[in-house]
C-alpha cells in the first residue's frame, strides 16, 4: 500500500484538475506543492459533420467520466481506499466556439469548436467596428455569423459560453468564466477585468432587434483567485456516476487552455511567454502594455489574473505528423513488422534531427483545417519539392516539423518589427516537445530564441487548472498569482534549455522564405481540388 499517497489524500490538500483538449480528456490530481499523485486519460476527436468541426456534449461526459474513472482507479489500487474527496477543482477546456442555450437549457445548434473557420464576413465587420482584432474563433464571431445568417435559433438565446463554461455550469450551476477564457469570447477591458464596456455598447447597437443584451447572456467573469461556486450532487455524479465522489468541494474559475498553458509554464508576468504546440499551436506572450496596432494575425486575450497577452495561433501543428505515422505503421504492416503510433512518432521526430537545416529544399504545408493567418477557409497538406531537391526521409521529417511552428515564427515577426516586443524567457509545452530536445531545438531555430521545457510540461493544460484550483483554495491572504506559482510550485521545478545554433536558423529563415513565396500553391491546391 501506498501509505504516502493515502496520507496526503486523507490530509486533504489536494487539487483536481480536468481538461476537456482537443484530442484527449485528462485529469490530474496534486498535492499541495503541485506534485502529480495520479492522472487519467481518454481520447476522443473531433468530427466533420454538415460542414461543422464539432463534438457532442454526451462525449463531453462520456470522456471525462472515463478519465476520472481511471485517476480514481489508480489511487484505489494504490491506497485502498476510494478517492471520496478533494481540497479543489478546476475545469479547462478549448477557448472559443459557439455553445448557445435557451431559457429551457437545451442546447441551440451544434457546438462549433475553434477549429471552424466560417465567420470570416462576421470577424472582418467586429474588428472594423471595434478597431480590435475579433478572430473567427472567438464566439462573438461565431454569434454574430448566425445573426448574418439569420439563424433561427439566435432569438431564442439565453446563455452562450465555452466548453469549460458549460462544463462548470453543469457540475455547480454558476454560468461564469475565468478572465482569460472570457476575453476569447468578447474583448475584455484589463483595467476593470471586464467585458469592455464601449465595445459591448457597439455590439448593443449592431444586435438591438433581439429580446437579449449580450451582457446578459455571456457568462460572468472571475479572475484566478476568486471563487466559482461549489460542485454540486449533480455534478459529482456527473464525474462519479458510482457516487463515491462528495460534492461540496470548491472549484477555481474554469479557464481556456490557453490560459492553463500559462499557470503549466509559469508564463504570467510580462516579458515571458511560452508556446502551447500540439494540435493547434499557440504563442503567448505577456505584454508590457497593450498593442498600439491592430494586426489581423495577432490575438489580444489575457492572463489568468488578467494581465494583457499578445496571441499568435495556428489552428494546425502536429495532426498531420500523427497522420503521416499512421502511414508508417500501415507501411510497417505491409512490410510484416509491427509499429507502435510511439514508435513511428519517435522515428520522425528522431530523424529530423539528421536532416538538412533547411530541409533540403522540401517545403510542407500542414494544413488538415482552414488557416486565419494565411486565409486558407479549409485544409489541403501538400509536399512541394524542386526535381532536385535532397527527397530523404530525414528532410522530409525536418519539413514536417518545421511547417508545424512555420506560422507561429510569422506572427512573432510581426510582434518583433512592430511592437518591439521582448521576451526575457519561451517554455514550451504539449506534444511536439515530447520527443526529448528535438522539438526544442526545431522551435530554437525558429524564434532565434532559447526555447526551455519543464519536466512537467508534459501534464499540459490539466495540470494548469489544478494549480489554479490550488491557487484558489490554499493561496495565503493576498498572494498573487505569480507569488504562489513562484514560491509553491516552481521553486524546485527542472527544466531544460535548448538555445538556438546559428546553422539551423539560417536553415529555418531559408525554408520560411520558400514558405512564404509557395502559399498560392496551396491557394490554388484549394481552388482546384474539391
Amino acid at each position: 500500500m501506498n501509505e504516502k499517497l493515502k496520507d496526503i489524500i486523507d490530509n486533504g490538500k489536494t487539487a483536481l484538475g480536468i481538461e476537456l483538449g482537443s484530442t484527449r480528456i485528462k485529469s490530474v490530481l496534486i498535492d499541495g506543492a503541485g506534485a502529480v499523485l495520479a492522472s487519467g486519460g481518454h481520447t476522443w476527436e473531433n468530427k466533420l459533420e454538415n460542414g461543422i468541426w464539432t463534438y457532442s456534449l454526451g462525449d463531453v461526459w462520456a470522456g471525462l467520466q472515463e478519465s476520472y474513472r481511471k485517476l480514481a482507479g489508480y489511487v484505489k489500487a494504490e491506497t485502498g481506499d476510494d478517492l471520496t474527496a478533494v481540497g479543489s477543482i478546476g475545469i479547462s477546456g478549448m477557448m472559443h466556439g459557439y455553445l448557445a442555450f435557451d431559457e429551457n437549457d437545451a442546447q441551440i445548434a451544434q457546438f462549433r469548436t475553434w477549429r471552424n473557420t466560417i465567420t470570416g464576413e462576421a470577424a472582418r465587420i467586429l474588428s472594423d467596428a471595434f478597431h480590435f482584432n475579433v478572430p473567427q474563433r472567438w464566439s462573438v464571431a461565431h454569434l454574430y455569423q448566425a445573426i448574418l445568417n439569420l439563424e433561427p435559433g439566435v432569438p431564442d438565446i439565453r446563455f452562450l459560453t465555452t466548453l469549460a463554461g458549460y462544463a462548470h455550469w453543469k457540475l455547480t450551476g454558476e454560468k461564469v468564466l475565468g478572465i482569460g477564457d472570457a476575453s476569447g469570447m468578447f474583448p475584455v477591458d484589463c483595467n476593470t477585468k471586464n467585458y469592455d464596456g464601449a465595445m459591448m455598447g457597439r455590439f448593443g447597437e449592431m444586435a438591438q432587434a433581439f429580446p437579449w443584451r449580450l451582457g446578459g447572456i455571456l457568462p460572468e467573469i472571475r479572475v484566478a483567485g476568486q471563487d466559482a461556486g461549489t460542485l454540486t450532487e449533480e455534478g459529482a455524479l456527473l464525474i462519479d456516476p458510482s457516487g463515491k465522489l462528495r460534492p461540496g468541494v470548491p472549484m477555481c474559475p474554469p479557464e481556456g487552455d490557453m490560459q492553463t498553458g500559462m499557470a503549466a509554464t509559469n508564463s504570467i508576468t510580462p516579458r515571458t511567454g511560452n508556446i502551447s504546440a500540439g494540435t493547434s499551436i499557440n504563442g503567448v506572450i505577456v505584454l508590457e502594455k497593450m498593442l498600439k496596432g491592430v494586426y489581423p494575425e495577432i490575438d489580444t486575450v489575457t492572463t489568468p489574473d488578467g494581465n494583457p497577452v499578445a496571441l499568435i495561433h495556428g489552428n494546425n501543428c502536429t495532426s498531420e505528423i500523427d497522420e503521416w505515422a499512421g502511414l508508417i505503421i500501415e507501411a510497417s504492416k505491409v512490410l510484416g513488422a509491427e509499429v507502435t503510433l510511439g514508435q513511428a512518432l519517435d522515428a520522425i521526430f528522431e530523424a529530423a534531427l539528421s536532416g538538412d537545416p533547411d530541409c533540403g529544399g522540401l517545403v510542407y504545408y500542414n494544413y488538415l483545417s482552414g488557416e486565419t493567418l494565411v486565409h486558407l477557409e479549409e485544409g489541403r497538406p501538400l509536399l512541394v519539392r524542386k526535381p532536385d531537391a535532397s527527397f530523404n526521409f530525414a528532410n522530409f521529417a525536418r519539413a514536417q516539423l518545421y511547417s508545424a511552428i512555420a506560422l507561429l515564427r510569422y506572427g512573432m515577426d510581426i510582434l518583433r518589427e512592430n511592437e518591439h516586443v521582448e521576451l526575457d524567457s519561451m517554455l514550451g509545452h504539449g506534444g511536439y516537445f515530447k520527443a526529448k530536445g528535438v522539438g526544442q531545438k526545431m522551435m530554437a531555430a525558429a524564434l532565434g530564441a532559447p526555447v526551455s521545457v519543464m519536466e512537467t510540461s508534459g501534464e499540459g493544460g490539466a495540470w494548469g487548472i489544478a494549480l489554479l484550483a490550488l491557487y484558489m483554495r490554499y493561496k495565503a491572504e493576498g498572494e498573487s498569482l505569480v507569488d504562489f506559482l513562484n514560491a509553491s510550485v516552481f521553486a524546485h521545478q527542472a527544466e531544460t534549455v535548448a538555445d538556438p545554433c546559428e546553422s539551423d536558423m539560417k536553415g529555418f529563415e531559408a525554408f520560411m522564405k520558400q514558405y512564404i513565396q509557395g502559399l498560392p500553391v496551396v491557394r490554388a491546391a484549394l481552388d482546384c481540388i474539391k
